[in-house]
C-alpha cells in the first residue's frame, strides 16, 4: 500500500528529553506527532528522513545499519548529550536510495559513518519512542537548489510503494533570531503563504510556486536561511499529483509563533491537530 509523504516542523534541539516550559511549548506539536503512525495505510517497512540539520555538496545517504548520534546542539543539559535512539538503520534502503537517484541522473553519495541528527531523532522519538522501525537519513544538497531537492523527491517517489515513509523534517519558520515577539507577524504571514501553496494549489501551480518560495511574504524573515524548508521541496518532489493536508498548526508556539506541517497522500481526512483554537490547546 502506498504510504504517504510528510512535511514535518520537528521542534527545537532535544525537546522531547527536557522537562518545564520549553518542553511544554512543544506540546501540541508533540500530540501531532504522537498521532502519525495511525494516519498511514499500514506500518511503514522504513522511514526516509531527509533533515534539515544535515548538507553535503551532493546528496548523501546513511548506510550503517545501526547508526550512532549526533548532537547537534548547543547550551543543553549534560543529559542530552548522551541519549540514544537506537533504531535500526538499513543498508538495504540505502542502496535502494542510491538506485532510484541514479536512475533518475541525480548525483548520490554513501555515508556509512553519519548517525541520527536532532532533526531526526527528535522527530522520531514520539512518534516510535519504541525505535523499531528501520531508519534512514538523507542529507540536502547544500546549494539548496529547490528545483535539484524537487526532483530527487520525484526520483524517490517509487519507494513510497514499497512501504518506505518519506519524512521531510525541518520547520515551517526557522530564524532563531527572531524567535521572539518579533517572529509573530513574519511567521504568521509566511505561514499562511505556506499553507495557501500547499493546500489551494494544483500540482503544478504548488510547483511553480515552491520554486519560487523566497518571493513569499515574510520569506527571508521566516528563512534567513532555508535549511528548515529545504526538506519539503523534497517531500513535495515525492508526493507527485497527490493533494495535502495540513496535519499540524499553531500559532502558539512560544507564546504566539506560528508553525505547521502537512501530509501528502490521497487521503484527506483532517488529523485534529489543524485548529484555529491550537493557541488554546497548546497553552
Amino acid at each position: 500500500m502506498r504510504q504517504p509523504v510528510f512535511f514535518l516542523s520537528h521542534g527545537g534541539g532535544p525537546w522531547p528529553w527536557l522537562e518545564g516550559d520549553f518542553r511544554r511549548s512543544f506540546d501540541w506539536l508533540e500530540a501531532s506527532l504522537v498521532a502519525l503512525p495511525a494516519q498511514l495505510p499500514e506500518p511503514p517497512k522504513a522511514v526516509l528522513a531527509v533533515s534539515g540539520h544535515w548538507e553535503e555538496p551532493d546528496f548523501t545517504v546513511s548506510s550503517a545499519a545501526a547508526p550512532g548520534m549526533v548532537y547537534d546542539y548547543y547550551g543543553f543539559p549534560e543529559h542530552t548529550y548522551h541519549i540514544r535512539y537506537p533504531a535500526p538503520g538499513s543498508p538495504e534502503l540505502a542502496g535502494r536510495v542510491v538506485e532510484v537517484a541514479q536512475a533518475a541522473g541525480v548525483a548520490i553519495a554513501t555515508d556509512p559513518e553519519r548517525g541520527f541528527d536532532h532533526g531526526t531523532f527528535s522527530m522520531l522519538q514520539p512518534i516510535w519512542p519504541q525505535a523499531d522501525v528501520p531508519v534512514v537519513s538523507l542529507s540536502m544538497r547544500a546549494d539548496y537548489d529547490p528545483d535539484a531537492h524537487i526532483a530527487l523527491g520525484r526520483a524517490l517517489a517509487p519507494l513510497r510503494d514499497e512501504g518506505v515513509l518519506i519524512i521531510g523534517s525541518g520547520f515551517s519558520y526557522h530564524n532563531l533570531r527572531m524567535f521572539d515577539e518579533r517572529a509573530f507577524a513574519p511567521s504568521a504571514a509566511f505561514d499562511g503563504w505556506l499553507r495557501h501553496t500547499l493546500l489551494d494549489l494544483g500540482p503544478a501551480d504548488r510547483e511553480a510556486a515552491l520554486l519560487r518560495w523566497d518571493e513569499a511574504p515574510a520569506a527571508r524573515l521566516a528563512h534567513p536561511r532555508e535549511d528548515h524548508l529545504i526538506p519539503l521541496m523534497v517531500a513535495a518532489g515525492a508526493a507527485g499529483d497527490d493533494p495535502a493536508i495540513c496535519c499540524y498548526s499553531e500559532y502558539a508556539m512560544r507564546g504566539g509563533i506560528s508553525a505547521s506541517s502537512y501530509r501528502f497522500g490521497t487521503e484527506t481526512t483532517p488529523t485534529g491537530f489543524d485548529k484555529i483554537g491550537a493557541r488554546e490547546v497548546a497553552a
